[in-house]
This record gives C-alpha cells, sequence and structure tokens, in this order.
C-alpha cells in the first residue's frame, strides 16, 4: 500500500488560532508563532490509503462486510464507483511536548501547541490527498473531500473498520477500547472517486459536523 512521509514545511497560524478557539480574538502572536515552530520540528507526518469498489446502491465498501451505517455517508457517496480510504497521523512526540508543557505550568501555551497540532494533521491530511489526486485525475475520476466517521450521522464505532480498510497499523496508528485513534492527533477518513462531476452537493467538513457550539467550528457562508 502506498505510505506518505513528506516533512511539514509549516503549521498553519490561523488554523491553530481556529482549533484553539481564538479566530476572532486577541491574543499573544509570538505565543502561536511559538507553537506553530514547535509543531512543525516535532510533527512525524505520515499517511497511507487503500482503494476499493463502492456500490452506492448497497452503500457498501468492497470487502468491508456490512453496509456502511447512515444516511450521510450515503448522500455524500452517491453516485461513486470507488474509494480512497486513508489515515494520517503527526506522531506522538508532540502530544509529549503538550503534556510536558503543561505540567511545567504552561497552561496557555500547552493548549497552543496542542491546537497546533491538530492543525498539522489536518495539513498532513491534505497533502496527502494532494499526492493521491493526480493518479486519480487520470483515470478521469473526481476525488470528493473526505468524511470520518464521527460526521453527520456516520457513527465512530466505524473507526476499527477505517483503520483496517485504510491500513491505518501500518503508520502506528490503532483504537482505544473506547475508540480513540492513538496517536490522538490522527485522521481516518474515506474519499470518494466520481466521474463527469466538479464539486459534491453535501457539506464541507465543519458544516457536516453536528457539534454546532464546537469552538473550532468553521464559519460557513
Amino acid at each position: 500500500m502506498p505510505i506518505y512521509n513528506a516533512p511539514l514545511a509549516a503549521v498553519d497560524a490561523k488554523e491553530t488560532r481556529r482549533y484553539a478557539g481564538l479566530a476572532k480574538a486577541a491574543f499573544d502572536e509570538a505565543m502561536i508563532r511559538e507553537a506553530c515552530e514547535e509543531a512543525a520540528l516535532l510533527a512525524e507526518p505520515r499517511g497511507v490509503w487503500r482503494r476499493y469498489g463502492y456500490d452506492c446502491r448497497q452503500q457498501t465498501v468492497e470487502g468491508a462486510g456490512d453496509r456502511l451505517p447512515g444516511t450521510a455517508i450515503g448522500r455524500h457517496l452517491a453516485g461513486c464507483e470507488a474509494v480512497i480510504c486513508l489515515a494520517a497521523t503527526v506522531g506522538e512526540a508532540i502530544e509529549e511536548a503538550v503534556t510536558r508543557h503543561f505540567r511545567e505550568g504552561r497552561y496557555a501555551y500547552s493548549t497552543i501547541l496542542d491546537a497546533a497540532a491538530t492543525a498539522a494533521v489536518e495539513q498532513t491530511a491534505d497533502a496527502l490527498e494532494r499526492a493521491i489526486r493526480p493518479a486519480v485525475a487520470k483515470e478521469g475520476l473526481t476525488m470528493r473531500w473526505r468524511f470520518s466517521p464521527g460526521y453527520g450521522d456516520w457513527p465512530l464505532t466505524e473507526q476499527p473498520t477505517m483503520i483496517r480498510l485504510s491500513g491505518a497499523a501500518e503508520i502506528g496508528i490503532h483504537l482505544t477500547e473506547s475508540l480513540m485513534l492513538i496517536p490522538r492527533k490522527s485522521i481516518t477518513a474515506i474519499v470518494g472517486l466520481s466521474r463527469n462531476e466538479t464539486a459534491p452537493a453535501t457539506p464541507h467538513g465543519c458544516a457536516a459536523c453536528p457539534r454546532t457550539d464546537c469552538p473550532a467550528r468553521k464559519t460557513m457562508g
């Protein structure tokens, strides 16, 4: 299976602010820059993916067995003939640093660094998709945006299936009994592949999540 491990040049400060709930708040810019720089230094970006056939009528992924549960995932993959199951992580070093700074009493900084780590893993997943896209485009296929367990009514109980289908264990990702991804700054997702379209008529990212009170939620529209 293909494995992605390109370095992360920089962590997006604007996204770090958003994940920290500071999108519109005045805050120490030097601290945000420091956290982004430390996150970029500590990140160990890795990604992996596998491609499968998809039956949109039955809402089943080739080899997955059961029907994908939920109406949101069915709508999102409507018309797709194949899917890519992917996983991405930035490793455990950032989490260890967050814990260390917190223990040292740098509470605000540890919160910002944690947000920078979230931005880093999202950037890694974005880069992974960009790496996949050219080969898919040569086949006349369009990639839809990634959809993760927990979006809409697609339950987190699908994480074990996504771990298996993506090959996430190959890059060190596993699950706790409570379905938490380890390393914590990791992502699993499914990407639909379809023909003759420009973009899916479904909400993207935060707009697909039912948590409207989340401080990291993007302002849509």
